[in-house]
């Protein structure tokens, strides 16, 4: 292998010191969209090996940009968007809420919480989005079961962040099996299998600190709420099944808007604009994902990659070695930049290097990378999850009062690691 050139990750560099720079500077990581980092880091590429004419650089740019696997995360976030958008419009997402709460035993309601937070993170695939679900909830239980606050908004967090790397439609999904070329079941497969541990713990954990407290709620289940739930119960068990995303993602979202439409949530003119709102939300990610994987072409075809993989394997002498430096590579990349999704679009590539280099199935690698990230994501106090949860609580609350309680993602690491040590991977499985 070529030895690499250093300088070529300026790019990386100079987007690193940007985001993080002016998002210490102003006490605020989200003052620079990640975007706009991307574009100057971008330029800076361009400007980088002078004895390439513009011409050619523009050509790397578009083989990195227009990759097969690039296009079709880009094709498949927008359709998870438009499902996530429906299935929110048809109320799905509060009848979830209202039928966890409705079957709640009252003796474990934190534990009931979290679970629901499960639920509702893999069913819409954003840990934002089940932590604006619930976190009211959660002050509301706090407030009548006598449980400290942190507590309840923990619980909320770690159920959060199970879905958002084992969701079918979650963003940091799709980044870790496209960028890996694994097919998404085998992923969740791996994935859930290193995490069940870790879940099953935190649920212990819940019960245990939460032992004498009464909560009892005053729900109960309608035909209604069951309907609204079915979308992400089909998407759920479809994705298992191995149906193809796409058509998945598609069919879910016919089915959420014609449960909209049958219990009168909307009419049938404002389904394009539910659709555009819900594909909006997702057009960040998508041009990210596009400006990174063009200035990855630009940084491997200047020798960037070739010297990130050549130092690392001088410090890996194993496959075990190697799957640690993913993991410790994937969390690298989430501090810096505190975006889960970001993070593995930066890291993917490198790590599929890694992989193909020491045989590591691709679903373990996409799972390694969707694990470490959403581990530290789920801690950091500058990370979005946290912020909202303990700032949107109650004034006074800091992220500091609610992480000690966020055992799910500090088990989560905990387990994968035992499962990098001691466990054997798994054969790599066709393409999607």
């Amino acid at each position: 292998m070529k030895k690499g050139n250093l300088w070529a990750l300026a790019p990386i560099l100079v987007f690193l010191v940007l985001y993080i720079g002016i998002g210490v500077y102003m006490g605020d990581f989200y003052v620079m969209p990640a975007a706009v980092g991307f574009l100057i880091a971008l330029l800076v590429a361009f400007f980088q090996n002078p004895d390439r004419t513009l011409a050619e650089k523009l050509s790397t740019l578009a083989r990195g940009a227009g990759d097969e696997n690039i296009m079709i995360m880009c094709l498949i976030f927008l359709l998870a968007g438009a499902f996530s958008g429906s299935v929110k419009a048809a109320g799905g997402a509060d009848a979830a809420v209202a039928f966890g709460l409705a079957v709640l035993p009252s003796r474990i309601v934190i534990v009931g919480l979290y679970l629901i937070g499960c639920f509702i993170s893999t069913s819409m695939g954003t840990s934002v989005g089940t932590i604006v679900a619930l976190q009211p909830i959660a002050m509301g239980i706090s407030e009548q079961a006598g449980i400290p606050l942190p507590i309840c908004i923990a619980s909320v967090v770690c159920g959060a962040m199970f879905g958002d790397n084992l969701s079918m439609i979650s963003d940091t999904t799709i980044a870790a099996a496209r960028t890996q070329g694994c097919e998404m079941r085998d992923k969740f497969r791996e994935n859930f299998r290193l995490v069940l541990p870790a879940a099953i713990v935190t649920a212990v954990l819940f019960f245990v600190l939460t032992l004498g407290s009464d909560y009892q709620s005053s729900g109960r289940i309608t035909g209604d709420m069951i309907v609204r739930i079915v979308p992400y119960l089909f998407v759920l068990i479809g994705a298992l099944a191995g149906l193809n995303v796409i058509l998945l993602l598609s069919a879910g979202t016919v089915l959420s808007l014609c449960a909209g439409l049958f219990l009168g949530d909307f009419v049938w003119s404002e389904i394009f604009g539910i659709m555009n709102d819900g594909m909006s939300s997702m057009f960040e990610i998508t041009v990210i994902s596009i400006l990174v994987a063009g200035m990855v072409g630009l940084i491997r075809e200047n020798g960037g990659i070739d010297w990130l993989l050549t130092t690392i394997r001088r410090r890996i002498h194993s496959r075990k070695g190697a799957e640690l430096g993913i993991a410790a590579l994937s969390g690298l990349v989430d501090c810096s930049t505190a975006n889960n999704t970001v993070a593995i679009v930066i890291a993917g590539p490198i790590a599929k290097e890694i992989a193909d280099e020491y045989g590591i199935s691709a679903q373990r690698t996409a799972s390694l990378l969707d694990i470490f990230t959403s581990v530290f994501q789920g801690l950091l106090p500058y990370g979005v999850q946290i912020l909202y949860a303990a700032n949107a609580a109650v004034t006074g609350l800091t992220p500091f009062d609610v992480i000690p309680y966020c055992f799910y993602p500090m088990l989560m690491a905990v387990s994968a690691i035992c499962f990098i040590l001691f466990a054997k991977d798994r054969p790599s499985t066709a393409h999607e």
